[in-house]
């Protein structure tokens, strides 16, 4: 009974969601790929040779890209495990695609019973991890008749989610007992997880696995490919402002050539968070009369010229973070919570945030702790901030010595994680051999 009114409920957001979803999917080409995936659970059947077959969910991009350290220890613990990966977000799927070609990947079935069901049976996974958190009670429920484990990796639960999960513990606690292991980020979000009803023998604070797999390399090939890409010289001071959200471009444009002013040889690197921003953001510095170049229209033989770059591409913010000197997260001036600081702090850039952060508080406070981060508030907060840390190159490397310190402090949560997961894991499962249904 409890299945059928889950659908009923799901079919009608849906028709209620329904006019948006299409005006989406002609506008911003969302939510047109996958349907047989999303709607019928028909994804790639798990692969005959496996011994041990895993299936990793990841809803965007950040949960795809915190994937690759964890996949590269189980593969080392585990040899033989073959992987599944999952996503929600088109962009998701298509860095997915890209960045583990060498595994199946596919679009997540939404949470209808039909979906989950044919999913499980067509991918038969020994365990089903989850990135970070997303509660779906048929996703949790049918794990244990599919005779597979199911875990939250580099947990997390927000104050705001929290909140919300709260107000209908009658419902979740059931849900989140069903969870086989939680590895949560930290203590905080652990306690969270354990008022909602989690066994406390299931529940460890890993980490996070963010803070692992990051280098703090500037020389890597893939940044320093971009750095010749760009056109950027020695002499140049590089700003890059990244993950930047709807209303973020026009502040960060402004600031920027008020900042340019005082430092002539300042190149802004400006990348969307949303792929289909890229056009969008383009269309209004034209609009501007902002003269800019697009990381799409530039190759080795023509490199850029411009003092402001479009990033448009996917998955490729990691590297060019590494060629910013100073950075800001974007997210954050708005009411988006704010987006991943790590990467630029890694690669010890003097890093910068509007006063909105809430998605990654803890690491926040990691870095306001060892004075490594600067909070901005308008465009006159954020030219001070890239002008200050153009000119006083001491104050801008210690800022970005003391960041970097702390995300290497912070590593081996895949490590944990693993050692966690274990208990699910080993000894290796049977091997299901019958064809899928």
């Amino acid at each position: 009974m409890f299945t059928w009114l889950l659908n009923f409920v799901y079919l009608s957001l849906v028709i209620v969601v329904s006019p948006y979803l299409l005006w989406a999917a002609v506008t911003q080409g969302k939510y047109r790929e996958g349907f047989a995936e999303k709607f019928l659970g028909h994804v790639p059947c798990r692969p005959n040779d496996s011994s041990q077959h895993l299936w990793l969910h990841a809803v965007s991009v950040g949960e795809v890209n915190l994937l690759a350290p964890l996949i590269k220890e189980l593969q080392q613990t585990y040899p033989g495990v073959t992987f599944h990966i999952t996503t929600t977000t088109k962009a998701g799927h298509e860095l997915a695609k890209t960045k583990y070609a060498q595994h199946t990947v596919s679009y997540a079935p939404l949470d209808f019973s039909w979906a989950v069901h044919r999913a499980y049976q067509r991918i038969q996974p020994d365990a089903v991890l989850l990135a970070e958190l997303e509660l779906w009670p048929n996703l949790i429920r049918l794990a244990a008749r599919h005779d597979a484990k199911i875990a939250v990796v580099n947990g997390r639960l927000s104050e705001k989610s929290h909140r919300g999960y709260a107000r209908i513990r009658f419902l979740v606690s059931g849900l989140v007992q069903k969870l086989d292991w939680i590895g949560a980020q930290d203590e905080t979000y652990a306690s969270r997880f354990l008022s909602l009803g989690a066994d406390p023998d299931r529940v460890c604070v890993t980490g996070s696995i963010k803070f692992d797999g990051i280098t703090p390399d500037r020389q890597n090939p893939q940044t320093q490919t971009f750095r010749k890409l760009a056109g950027l010289s020695p002499d140049d001071i590089v700003w890059l402002a990244g993950s930047t959200q709807n209303g973020e471009e026009p502040i960060i444009v402004s600031a920027y050539q008020a900042a340019r002013k005082q430092v002539p040889n300042l190149k802004l690197l400006l990348v969307p968070r949303h792929p289909h921003r890229f056009d969008e953001v383009a269309a209004e510095l034209q609009s501007q009369n902002v003269s800019f170049q697009r990381r799409s229209q530039l190759t080795a033989e023509a490199p850029g010229q411009s003092n402001i770059l479009l990033i448009d591409s996917v998955g490729e913010l990691s590297a060019w973070w590494g060629t910013a000197e100073i950075a800001f997260v974007g997210g954050s001036l708005g009411n988006r919570g704010g987006q991943n600081m790590i990467e630029p702090a890694a690669y010890g850039a003097a890093v910068a945030v509007g006063p909105n952060t809430w998605n990654f508080k803890d690491v926040v406070e990691r870095l306001h702790t060892a004075d490594a981060l600067t909070v901005v508030r308008d465009e006159e907060s954020l030219t001070s901030f890239v002008v200050n840390a153009s000119l006083d190159t001491t104050w801008r490397q210690q800022q970005g010595q003391r960041a970097q310190a702390v995300v290497l402090a912070q590593q081996g949560a895949t490590r944990r994680t693993i050692d966690g997961l274990k208990l699910l894991l080993d000894p290796p499962r049977i091997v299901k051999l019958h064809a899928a249904a």
